[in-house]
């Protein structure tokens, strides 16, 4: 007997769909029930949430994981939107389940995923439904900005305002905080961390009831809101896929309104705040410099789950201990997953700030001593690679792939026309891809930039002659650093214009902070 699941999906938790979900939940309820062969297990559903994104249905990753744990054998949903409006999603997730005996039958688009022609089918499809939600994105947002250019307000409550039904109106209780922050801004000449301590100590509370910080502070500061205008599309959704916001910088047109609404401050005091904003803000020089203190800011990795490095400090009775850490560590701490399904967390080790500090010298030092032998293994695999490259005929390669694409496209026109049926076009275009991925694969690789002899035999060598007359300072170190990777039990370091790594090993001892370390091996990868 088979273990039945079924999965389904409304976007919204508007009261209709609502009543959609629970239609569902019967039809499923009553079609596994009716068959004899099979047994319900679960009917999975997701309610007021996207389709373009499933890690961010917790009920469908519960329901790929219980297959996972064979508590599943066959999946029912009703059609493909609903199992998902990604293509990328679509194909994967049936796939991952496929591999694992487990299949997937979309009711409405008469697909089972355990058929030979599901894939092409499945494809076909999801690009439909994919394409669906573009064209639906795009009408929402146009019908977004001609209402904002009617002056509807869109988002969540301002401060100091009520919004109702997309029009500002002023709340007295709070604009009166409001005048009180430009107050002690301007005429009091007070910081923002000043002025959010002093809220906090008179009993005043922000919009969400939460403390007042600096950055309320700031942003009602510089909200155009507060003087009558209203400026909308700050930040936009470049991807209908993810829905993720990002600030806009220049993306889409922003939409403005001078004298919109009534005004919680005159022009003359917001405009006198922002120019007495932009005098206390410190110089692009001093942010650059902020930013990118450190001779490793950035360009520090984790080996094991690609997130940065940062710096942390911790005082000690010994001193201030200054170390490096994995951000996904010191987020989440140790490995796990989260409600969406997503892997955070890492188990890398934290990494003294003066042993990767010695750790770069001993490597210049390595390099600076070891250069012509160095050199001379450079070399010798630059020549394997280009004896291998150039023996290929790049031009041959390229009229082959033309030559396939051109059977690919007679063959799907042959399928559009009748002449072919589902299972052939299934297998030459199978058999096409595949060739025409492998052609351009190989071309791919005799184009990549290689070293070549000619052009940077001299460069090489003098690089690494160089490295015997470099300073041990920051300086040299951010100059010279391209990339350095952490692992738990090695690092390797990666200079800019050499065409190879260094894998240092190394042991500490001693307390944290006056950490003595001994370098046991280092070696070119």
């Amino acid at each position: 007997m088979l273990k039945v699941a079924a999965y389904c999906r409304v976007s919204t938790d508007a009261e209709d769909q609502t009543n959609s979900l629970q239609s569902q939940k019967s039809y499923f309820n009553d079609y596994i029930k009716g068959n004899k062969d099979w047994k319900l297990i679960g009917i999975y559903a997701d309610e007021g949430i996207s389709g373009t994104q499933a890690k961010k249905r917790p009920e469908f990753m519960r329901m790929i994981r219980d297959a996972e744990d064979k508590k599943i054998d066959l999946i029912l949903t009703k059609e493909i939107s609903r199992f998902a409006r990604n293509t990328v999603d679509s194909l994967q997730y049936t796939r991952q389940l496929k591999s694992i005996g487990v299949g997937v039958i979309f009711i409405n688009d008469s697909i089972n995923t355990l058929d030979a022609d599901a894939e092409l089918r499945l494809t076909i499809m999801s690009s439909i439904a994919q394409e669906e939600v573009r064209k639906t994105s795009e009408r929402v947002k146009w019908g977004q900005k001609r209402r904002m250019e009617q002056g509807v307000v869109f988002g969540n409550g301002v401060y100091g305002f009520h919004l109702n039904r997309g029009q500002l109106s002023i709340n007295d209780d709070e604009a009166k905080v409001v005048r009180l922050i430009y107050h002690k801004f301007l005429t009091e000449g007070k910081g923002t961390h000043i002025i959010a301590r002093e809220l906090r100590e008179e009993g005043y509370q922000s919009k969400k009831k939460k403390e007042w910080s600096s950055v309320n502070i700031l942003n009602i500061i510089r909200n155009e809101k507060y003087c009558g205008d209203l400026l909308q599309k700050k930040e936009y959704t470049p991807n209908y896929l993810d829905h993720r916001k990002i600030k806009n910088s220049g993306g889409e047109d922003k939409v403005f309104i001078k004298d919109h609404h009534p005004a919680i401050v005159d022009r003359d005091t917001w405009e006198k705040a922002q120019i007495e904003l932009q005098r206390r803000s410190p110089s692009q020089e001093i942010v650059q410099r902020y930013s990118n203190r450190y001779w490793c800011s950035g360009k520090i990795k984790c080996g094991y789950c690609g997130n940065r490095f940062v710096q942390k400090t911790n005082q000690r009775k010994y001193g201030v201990y200054r170390y490096l850490v994995c951000n996904s560590q010191s987020r989440h701490g140790s490995p796990k997953t989260d409600q969406y399904g997503n892997n955070i967390g890492c188990d890398n080790i934290n990494v003294n700030y003066k042993t990767l500090v010695y750790c770069m010298e001993y490597v210049i030092n390595f390099i600076a001593k070891n250069s012509d032998n160095i050199f001379s293994d450079v070399m010798d695999t630059i020549r394997q690679a280009q004896t291998i490259y150039q023996s290929i005929d790049t031009a041959s390669l390229k009229r082959k792939v033309e030559s396939l694409q051109e059977k690919k496209d007679k063959v799907i026109d042959l399928y559009a026309n009748g002449i072919l049926g589902m299972d052939e076009i299934k297998s030459m275009v199978e058999k096409y891809s595949a060739e025409i991925n492998a052609t351009e694969k190989q071309l791919s690789d005799c184009n990549t930039s290689l070293y070549t002899l000619q052009e940077q035999t001299d460069a090489i060598k003098s690089t690494l002659e160089s490295f015997s007359m470099l300073e041990h300072s920051e300086d040299t170190f951010k100059r010279l650093l391209e990339r350095l990777t952490v692992y738990n039990d090695h690092i390797e370091i990666k200079f800019n214009d050499i065409p190879f790594s260094v894998e240092i090993r190394y042991e500490t001892k001693g307390v944290k902070i006056w950490y003595e370390t001994t370098i046991t091996s280092c070696k070119i990868v």
